[in-house]
């Protein structure tokens, strides 16, 4: 828990850092990336380790040692407490916001006094930002816009999926460990896939309400405490988020992650349907006032209305009762794919961890084909060589040896240029076993320029997949806007796939788009885009947001044996 702790509080560094030095690419804040990401793997507890000791730790310097010493000693990082009170989670939602970033963020702080979404509102209302240095009318009106397509000016503020999930697995994990727990979910619109999240939902099965609960306020990741009752807790996370945490006796787990899932239309269809059998469905169980016919778990609630398990992503009240009611109801599953098909190591200049160790963590998923695809030359700063490139695909040549279940392919991710050109000529091209295709340039031109530049490398010869179609960050920039009709006519006609990309920070291909193309010949790919070994198990993130846009298992060319992929790819078998 120690190491998870400190990991978590090393990432906030990073953040934090990274606004103080009013640079994305900070060095410091690099420095804590990589300390928090060697913490999360990192087996030995860090209680007893002294600076020395630590700094052997692969991602840890000195000063990430020095700071690690001082929470364990002192229970603080006095530099992450300051920072917490220069950057408040108030003003971190300007920051976040598109068109902003640190450097606009400090001037409309410095400028005009904006230290919320509130205040940016209103200076944008008197046309303020427009007058400050560096900025002017366009700045102004691309902020408004970025506002506006985010949804940031009502009352509820929403966080984008990754930070929410990142917080509540936090808590999760810590309450898991609890000898008064038997079991706990995360539950609301989180467990369902949204993409922005107003607060957290934790569920958690306990005999023990009141130990449940004193551990709940003590948690490290507590800033205040609102409510304490004797079922639920509610606070504020060191980021500003709401966490409400109910507490449940075990037989009515499974009722009560039901209807704390939702979504609202869902749970009232399900009560619908419990009421056609003289029943009841509530948050304790399924059943009549004498009697109890489920409740510990979902499956059973489900099973006794008659139908197949809702995945959550899929609890929209969208079809999917009426569905789960045919024994053909389908959706995917992690445990459908066979291969991952879009993973960096550190050849790129984002990525972690060496080739032999990604190849190897895949392997141990039991997958029967990888795809190696580090950046091409154009993509600034974090983009490889040819010559790199070469040398890297005799690796991965040399690795095919160890691993006779697995099919390895030497692949890349290129860059669409805003014309649709690739990073290499085609006789480059035609050397790689597998292309991802992706926007990472030139977001903001109209959507004819862009839907022309996504059919141009769909309809190229060496690109098998569009990665991240709409290039989007949730939270952090919109997706481009193009003609999603005309990309599916495209994918369709070339049989190139679009990629459902499984970081949740992008959860790109969108599950509208996936819904359009559902009826449709249209084929898809769940790829992780992992630059980390970690990010290998980021599956079920990808995986989820195919069943929130109903994808056919069989749409999806990486849940196809070895033979018919590679088939399909033009490789060689």
């Amino acid at each position: 828990m120690l190491n998870r702790e400190l990991a978590a509080l090393f990432r906030e560094l990073a953040e934090l850092t990274k606004l103080e030095d009013q640079n994305p690419q900070s060095f410091r804040a690099r420095a804590y990336e990589a300390a928090g990401r060697a913490l999360d793997v990192l087996e030995a507890d860090v209680a007893p380790m002294s600076e020395a000791e630590l700094t052997k730790v692969d991602g840890v310097g000195k000063s990430s040692a020095a700071k690690i010493r001082e929470f364990v000693d002192h229970g603080r990082i006095d530099k992450l407490e300051r920072l917490r009170a220069s950057y408040p989670p108030e003003f971190l939602e300007v920051v976040r916001i598109p068109g902003i970033g640190a450097k606009t963020a400090a001037k409309l702080r410095e400028g005009l006094g904006v230290e919320t979404v509130d205040d940016l509102k209103r200076a944008l209302d008197d046309q303020a930002v427009r007058d400050l240095p560096g900025l002017g009318a366009k700045t102004e009106e691309k902020i408004a816009r970025s506002l506006e397509r985010l949804g940031a000016t009502g009352k509820e503020r929403r966080v984008p999926i990754a930070e929410a999930m990142a917080q509540a697995v936090r808590i999760a994990d810590e309450l898991r460990e609890s000898q008064f727990v038997s079991d706990v979910e995360i539950c609301g619109s989180l467990r369902r896939l949204r993409e922005t999240i107003a607060d957290i939902d934790i569920l958690v099965a306990t005999s023990k309400p009141q130990e449940v609960n004193e551990l709940v306020t003590g948690l490290p990741i507590v800033r205040s405490v609102l409510a304490a009752g004797e079922t639920k807790t509610t606070f504020i996370t060191q980021r500003g988020m709401q966490v409400d945490v109910r507490v449940v006796d075990p037989p009515s787990f499974g009722a009560a992650v039901l209807y704390f899932t939702g979504s609202k239309a869902h749970n009232i269809a399900l009560r619908q349907l419990a009421l056609q059998r003289e029943w009841t469905l509530n948050e304790y169980a399924l059943g009549t006032d004498e009697e109890q016919v489920a409740g510990e778990n979902e499956e059973g609630i489900y099973r006794a209305l008659g139908l197949q398990w809702i995945p959550p992503a899929m609890r929209e009240d969208t079809g999917e009762i009426a569905a789960a009611r045919d024994d053909q109801f389908e959706y995917l599953t992690v445990n459908q794919l066979r291969g991952d098909l879009h993973v960096h190591t550190d050849l790129s200049g984002d990525g972690d961890d060496p080739l032999e160790e990604m190849v190897a963590a895949a392997a141990a998923r039991g997958y029967e084909y990888l795809a190696i695809t580090d950046h091409a030359e154009n993509l600034a700063i974090n983009g490889a060589s040819r010559e790199e490139m070469l040398e890297q695909r005799d690796r991965v040549r040399r690795l095919q040896a160890r691993y006779d279940t697995m099919r390895l392919l030497h692949g890349v991710e290129l860059n669409i240029g805003p014309d649709g050109s690739l990073d290499y000529d085609a006789e480059f091209l035609a050397g790689y076993d597998w292309c991802v295709a992706s926007v990472h340039s030139h977001f903001d031109l109209p959507a004819s320029a862009q839907t022309a530049r996504l059919v141009a490398a769909l309809e190229h010869p060496s690109v098998n997949v569009i990665g991240h179609p709409s290039g989007r960050m949730l939270g952090k920039r919109p997706p481009i806007d193009f003609d999603v009709d005309a990309v599916l006519v495209a994918a369709e006609a070339t049989a190139t796939a679009l990629e459902i990309n499984c970081n949740l920070a992008r959860l790109d291909a969108s599950a509208e788009l996936i819904r359009r193309a559902r009826e449709r010949p249209v084929l898809f790919v769940v790829s992780t885009d992992s630059h980390r070994v970690g990010e290998l198990g980021y599956t079920r993130w990808g995986v989820a947001q195919a069943q929130r846009g109903w994808a056919r298992p069989e749409q999806v060319a990486n849940t196809w044996p070895v033979d018919r992929f590679l088939d399909w790819a033009g490789v060689d078998a």
